[in-house]
């Protein structure tokens, strides 16, 4: 893993600097009227809990583009980023999934690309609250966007996560329904899982259960009558606390030689020991990490 080892305070000060620099999405980013929102339905009542959109924050927008494009099929729409910035809207068939935010690269060559999730929570404000007080940090304020309220807080650990409040509504789980191409699964890789459940619960609403899975303890956080997320510990000590992102895919170990083909790097391969051989880690041409993860139908 490119970024995986460092010391983790020093990884928490620079994720902080991208979280602060990126806060942006395409509810954020474009108006309602120009989005095409036909193809989507929304829940009447927030679905609290649910990862809701994702931002890739990228310092090659471009190479980025054509990976996603060519991996899952994306098309893109042009929007403003932060500081008038590029920022591209991607649609999966007509459902928008996700966003692409073009950040400069730092001076020190610090890799800030990475994947950034956006959970559901009934009050922006209050949940950014209640993560300071539970020990974390805010590393982008609550702030109005056209189409709602978002801000970015850091874990205990140092993880970073978006918080969300849609003005339109959330995705429903139709809507976000596992597809090849979509984002199927949110996980955090953590230091302390139960001391991350806890943290989360107080920030989120999250409900938790322990469930074995790959041999080892596996935390689902719940939300909203549904399983939302998980968190795993984290493989080494050393490794940096993450919300990873799964994708779904036909066939991984397909997607990933694809991955690397396209500008990729394939971090870990498809084996029987990663979780059952249905899944791969990989890197965009920009250094973000991302799983795919085969679809169950």
């Amino acid at each position: 893993m490119r970024d995986a080892l460092g010391d983790r305070r020093k990884l928490s000060r620079q994720a902080r600097v991208w979280a602060a620099m990126l806060l942006c999405t395409a509810v954020g980013c474009a108006s309602r009227d120009a989005l095409d929102l036909s193809g989507m339905s929304f829940a009447e009542e927030p679905l609290l809990g649910k990862v809701v959109w994702n931002d890739l924050i990228t310092d090659d927008i471009g190479a980025t583009r054509r990976f996603y494009g060519e991996l899952f099929g994306w098309t893109f729409e042009n929007g403003t980023g932060p500081g008038g910035g590029e920022y591209l809207v991607a649609r999966s068939g007509n459902i928008y999934v996700a966003g692409l935010v073009s950040i400069a690269p730092r001076a020190d060559g610090a890799e800030l690309s990475r994947w950034l999730p956006y959970v559901s929570v009934a009050d922006v404000d209050a949940s950014a609250a209640r993560a300071r007080a539970a020990g974390g940090n805010v590393a982008a304020e609550a702030r109005n966007v056209n189409l709602g309220r978002v801000a970015a807080i850091v874990d205990p650990d140092g993880a970073v996560i978006g918080l969300a409040r849609s003005d339109i509504g959330d995705p429903d789980d139709r809507t976000t329904a596992a597809a090849a191409g979509r984002v199927i699964w949110t996980e955090l890789l953590s230091a302390d899982p139960d001391a991350a459940a806890e943290f989360y619960r107080s920030v989120v609403g999250f409900g938790a259960r322990t469930i074995e899975r790959g041999g080892g303890q596996y935390t689902m956080l719940t939300g909203s009558g549904a399983d939302r997320a998980g968190i795993l510990a984290n493989p080494s000590e050393q490794a940096e606390p993450r919300w990873l992102t799964y994708f779904g895919v036909d066939d991984p170990a397909a997607a990933a030689a694809r991955a690397a083909a396209l500008g990729g790097t394939v971090v870990l391969p498809v084996s029987p020991d990663l979780r059952g051989g249905t899944m791969a880690l990989v890197t965009d041409p920009s250094g973000a990490i991302l799983a795919l993860r085969e679809i169950v139908r």
